[in-house]
């Protein structure tokens, strides 16, 4: 081993991202001899906080840090999530879910979209809603484990994350690694000192004066990048030619309306709004472009379009879409909005701290900080955010919908490379294709595709091996069967109550 082992770790920024990588280090690395990390928030500067929806992935993080699902669910007011519902997107009236989990069953060694597609070349009219347990489950606001271990059930292919307060998910993450070890320090952080000569940094210093000094510093800093945007002067990659939205009001309020397990995202004329559904109230936001839509417009819009009474005033935010041009430099890495910001189109924020704390994990550095293995970082890095920014495009470049300046301009986006294969590919032959193991599932590109209006050229051939008769009646089949499974399953409210992680009724906010 190249250098001595890394002691000191310094964390800048608390927030759902400092909290998430103070958690996962003290558990991993806690035990490493002479270890310390410390923590430097400031309760006089606000955090974003609006992210409250997650993926699937963040289910291994939890395991990870030991949680008990039962009491996290309790502790930060969330609620299930099997989807998300998408309104509008391919014209006014049309909605679909983009679920977590698969369609249907493969048959043949083929996977099932291929015979979904020629039953609608024979004239099935189903949706692939109708073949996916969790779109189904979510529409009837109805909950329930996986069972992996019954393999004939539906639920075996059913998958799962949250809905929680991203406020409530840091305090909750803060106890965890505090009982680990982890020191934070309240302050705010008005000096930045570096090494003269590696241009390392060596300390950060406070309104009091006093000097934190560490060996590998954590930027979670929010948008100000404070270590690697502004000391480092690592540069930021403009994404907005493919990512037009640049604003967020974000507003929570009182319960009302349906609790359904799904994430529900409205288009609206310059952009789209967001529905989260908590235990105790809602969370709601719209997102939406500068260039198509005035800020007043945009909280009036978001005002009018709301279940309950506002809770708090408009949280109103300013972004670019992208993410610097390294996550890690010299002994500097970026966590969350510190290193890159891509719109919660797709409730990936949390799941990108989440991939960088492992990839970290996966890289952890000697004092010698050796270029190999940086460099190795900042290319897995730099590839997730290209992953997931061609597949939020996707949803923005196939649309019908032709009644506002903002969708013309983003129905006539030149798609990014990426992007461009796997429309070509789908319009030639049907086919999906999952790169690299990247983040989102054929199941997620064939929902949007598919949902969207993007006319798959054919089916694999062996989809024709069966019958029509036959291939009509296994479709059929598979859409009573999960209807079945649906209606045997509980609401999630009586999921929640059952399982111990309702929260008291008397913490709900309702008008």
């Amino acid at each position: 081993m190249s250098g001595q082992p890394i002691t000191q770790v310094v964390i800048v920024g608390g927030g759902t991202a400092g909290w998430m990588a103070a958690a996962a280090i003290s558990k991993i690395m806690g035990a490493f001899p002479g270890l310390s990390i410390r923590l430097i928030e400031s309760e006089a500067i606000g955090t974003v906080g609006v992210g409250e929806a997650t993926i699937p992935q963040i289910n291994q993080f939890n395991k990870l840090l030991g949680v008990d699902e039962r009491e996290f669910v309790r502790e930060t007011h969330a609620t299930y999530k099997l989807g998300i519902e998408f309104v509008d997107w391919t014209r006014l009236g049309d909605r679909y879910v983009h679920p977590f989990g698969f369609y249907g069953i493969d048959m043949l060694g083929i996977e099932f979209h291929h015979f979904w597609l020629k039953g609608r070349e024979l004239g099935d009219t189903s949706r692939l809603d109708d073949y996916s347990i969790g779109a189904m489950a979510g529409k009837a606001n109805k909950m329930f484990w996986p069972q992996p271990d019954q393999p004939n059930s539906p639920l075996a292919r059913l998958g799962y994350a949250f809905q929680f307060d991203a406020s409530r998910y840091a305090g909750y993450l803060r106890k965890l690694a505090e009982k680990q070890g982890v020191t934070r320090v309240e302050g705010r952080i008005n000096g930045v000192e570096q090494d003269p000569e590696s241009g390392h940094v060596t300390s950060v210093t406070l309104e009091n004066d006093e000097s934190i000094a560490g060996e590998l510093f954590i930027d979670c800093s929010g948008f100000r990048s404070l270590l690697l945007g502004q000391t480092l002067e690592v540069p930021f990659n403009d994404w907005s030619k493919w990512l037009p939205c640049d604003r967020a009001v974000a507003i929570p309020c009182t319960s009302a309306g349906d609790r359904e397990p799904l994430t529900r995202s409205t288009a609206r004329p310059a952009g789209w709004q967001w529905r989260i559904p908590l235990q105790h109230r809602i969370g709601n936001g719209h997102v939406y472009s500068s260039a198509f839509m005035e800020d007043d417009a945009a909280i009036e819009l978001l005002l009018a379009n709301l279940d309950g009474e506002p809770l708090a005033e408009p949280n109103r935010l300013r972004f670019t879409g992208g993410h610097r041009a390294k996550n890690w430099e010299k002994n500097v890495v970026a966590l969350g909005l510190a290193g890159g910001f891509l719109e919660p189109l797709e409730s990936t924020a949390i799941h990108l701290v989440q991939a960088g704390i492992a990839r970290l994990m996966a890289y952890w550095p000697t004092t010698d900080f050796t270029p190999t293995e940086i460099a190795r970082f900042n290319a897995e890095t730099e590839r997730d955010y290209v992953d997931i920014r061609d597949f939020l495009v996707l949803h923005y470049k196939a649309t019908e919908r032709d009644d506002s300046e903002f969708w013309n301009y983003c129905r006539n986006l030149e798609p990014p490379d990426g992007l461009k294969d796997k429309l070509e590919m789908f319009r030639s032959s049907g086919r999906v294709i999952r790169e690299h193991n990247e983040l989102f599932t054929e199941t997620s590109w064939l929902s949007v595709m598919a949902c969207q209006g993007v006319q798959a050229g054919g089916y694999h051939p062996a989809a024709g091996l069966l019958p029509d008769a036959e291939l009509l009646q296994r479709l059929g089949h598979v859409r009573q069967v999960i209807s079945q499974a649906v209606s045997q399953m509980p609401t999630q409210e009586e999921f929640l109550a059952s399982n111990g992680s309702a929260i008291d009724p008397g913490q709900r906010i309702t008008a």
